[in-house]
C-alpha cells in the first residue's frame, strides 16, 4: 500500500501520472522496502500514513483558504498525523512538519481560516491517549530508547560509519546520490511554492533522527527512513519538467542497484546460501533469516507440551519466553488464550501484559530459549525446578541453524 499511497500523495502536491507512478517506483526500489524490512513492524504503518498525511495536507493547502475542501483536507492530514504517532514515536516528527508546513509563508493565508486550528485540535485528541499513559507509567519509551539502551552513547566515527553503511545496503548507493541531488534541488525552489514548502518541512523535520544515529551505538538503520520518504514525490513533481532533477543514467542505476539488492536478500533467506557460507557457526545464529524458520519448529515444540499437559488433566501451563524477542513469536503463533510471559531483563511490555507475579505463581511454566540467549530457568525461577526439557534443533542447508529448548518448570515442592 506505501507505494499506492506515495503515487496518491504525489498526484494530490500536483505531479503528473506518469511523475507518481516514478514516485511508487522509486520508493519499491529501496531495498528497505522492496525486502520487507518493514514487516510486522510499528513502520507497516508509518510508512502509507506518512504519505497520506502529506498528500492530505497538499490537498488542502492547495485548495481555496476557508473552503470545505481545505478543512476536510487538514483534518484527514491530521488524522493520519495522529494515527502515524499513535504507531511509532517517530511519528511526532510527521505531526512537526505538519505544523511548520502550515506555519511557512506559502500556506500564510489558511492561518486565517479554521483548517489548520481544526487539524490540530484533532491532532491533540488523537496523540493525548498514548501521551497520557506515557505519562502515567513514568515515560517507559523515552526512557528505553534515549536512556536504557544508550549507556555506551556518544558521537563518534563507529557511529558515522555505521549510519552510512546501513544506509548504503537499506536504500542503495545511487539512491543515496540521488537523494542529496534531490534535497539540494528542493531547497533551491521558491518558497511560495506550497508542495515545496511542505516537502521541505518534512524532510527538515526529521533531521533529529540522524542526530540520534550518530550519537546512538544501538541505532538501527531504518531509524531514519522517514528523511527520504519526502524525496520521491519531489522526483515526482520535477519529472516533467525540462530539466529533470536526475539524470537518466542515475535513475537507471537506481533501478538496478535496488533490484540487485532486493534479489540477494530475497536468495539469501529463500535460499541455504547462509549456512554454505558461514558453516555451522555462532554466527549463523544470529542470521535474522533464521527467524523465517526457526519457529515452526519452535512453536510445534511448545505446543506438543500444552497438548500433553491438556492430556493429563493438569491446568494450563504459562509459556515464558527468556527474551521479549523469544516472547513476541510466542505471542504471536500461539492460540490467543494462551498466556504468554517473559523473564530476564529485556523484556519491554511484556511485564506490563502478563506482570511476573502473575506467572510466577502459575502451578506449571514451559520455560522457552534458543542458544542466542544464556538466560537459565533456573535463574530467572530460582523456585522451580525442571521436571523436562526438550529441544529442536532447526537445520538450513544442512546445517544446524538455531537450537529451541522448552522447560517444563515445576514448584519445588511438586518437583
Amino acid at each position: 500500500l506505501a507505494p499506492a499511497a506515495a503515487a496518491w500523495a504525489a498526484r494530490a502536491l500536483g505531479a503528473s501520472g506518469a511523475g507518481a507512478a516514478l514516485a511508487a517506483l522509486a520508493l519499491l526500489a529501496a531495498p528497505e522496502v522492496s525486502v520487507g524490512l518493514f514487516g510486522l513492524t510499528p513502520d507497516l504503518l508509518l510508512l502509507p500514513l506518512w504519505y497520506l498525511a502529506l498528500g492530505c495536507a497538499a490537498t488542502s493547502l492547495r485548495s481555496a483558504p476557508g473552503s470545505a475542501r481545505a478543512l476536510a483536507g487538514a483534518l484527514a492530514a491530521a488524522a493520519a498525523a495522529g494515527l502515524a504517532c499513535d504507531a511509532k514515536a517517530s511519528g511526532a516528527l510527521l505531526a512537526l512538519a505538519l505544523v511548520v508546513a502550515w506555519g511557512s509563508r506559502a500556506a500564510r493565508p489558511h492561518l486565517r481560516t479554521i483548517a489548520p486550528w481544526a487539524a490540530l485540535a484533532l491532532l491533540a485528541v488523537l496523540v493525548w491517549p498514548v501521551v497520557q499513559e506515557e505519562a502515567r507509567r513514568g515515560l517507559p519509551m523515552l526512557r528505553h530508547r534515549l536512556v536504557s539502551t544508550q549507556t555506551q552513547a556518544g558521537f563518534s566515527p563507529r557511529n558515522v560509519a555505521a549510519l552510512l553503511g546501513g544506509q548504503l545496503a537499506y536504500v542503495g548507493p545511487p539512491q543515496l546520490v540521488a537523494a542529496a541531488l534531490l534535497a539540494r534541488d528542493l531547497w533551491r525552489h521558491p518558497r511560495r511554492d506550497v508542495a515545496a514548502a511542505l516537502l521541505r518541512a518534512s524532510t527538515l523535520a526529521c533531521v533529529p533522527l540522524v542526530v540520534l544515529a550518530l550519537w546512538s551505538r544501538v541505532a538501527e538503520p531504518h531509524w531514519v527512513a522517514p528523511l527520504w520518504l519526502a524525496l520521491p514525490l519531489w522526483l515526482a513533481l520535477r519529472a516533467d519538467d525540462a530539466q529533470p532533477a536526475l539524470s537518466r543514467g542515475l535513475a537507471r542505476a537506481s533501478l538496478a542497484t535496488g533490484a540487485l539488492l532486493s534479489s540477494a536478500a530475497i536468495a539469501w533467506t529463500l535460499a541455504p546460501i547462509g549456512p554454505r557460507l558461514l558453516g555451522p557457526s555462532a554466527a549463523l545464529r544470529f542470521d535474522l533469516a533464521t527467524d523465517l524458520y526457526a519457529w515452526d519448529d519452535g512453536l510445534a515444540l511448545v505446543r506438543d507440551e500444552l497438548v500433553r499437559t491438556a492430556a493429563a488433566g493438569e491446568p494450563p501451563p504459562v509459556v515464558v519466553g527468556s527474551h521479549w524477542i523469544v516472547a513476541a513469536q510466542l505471542r504471536a503463533g500461539l492460540d490467543r488464550s494462551v498466556l504468554v510471559g517473559c523473564a530476564g531483563d529485556a523484556c519491554a511490555d511484556f511485564d506490563d501484559w502478563l506482570p511476573p507475579r502473575t506467572w510466577r505463581s502459575a502451578p506449571l511454566v514451559l520455560f522457552v530459549s534458543d542458544d542466542r540467549f544464556d538466560l537459565d530457568p533456573a535463574r530467572a525461577l530460582a523456585d522451580r525446578v525442571a521436571e523436562s526439557v526438550t529441544h529442536v534443533a532447526v537445520r538450513r542447508g544442512g546445517v544446524t541453524a538455531r537450537r529451541i529448548t522448552v522447560a517444563r518448570l515445576v514448584s519445588a515442592g511438586r518437583g
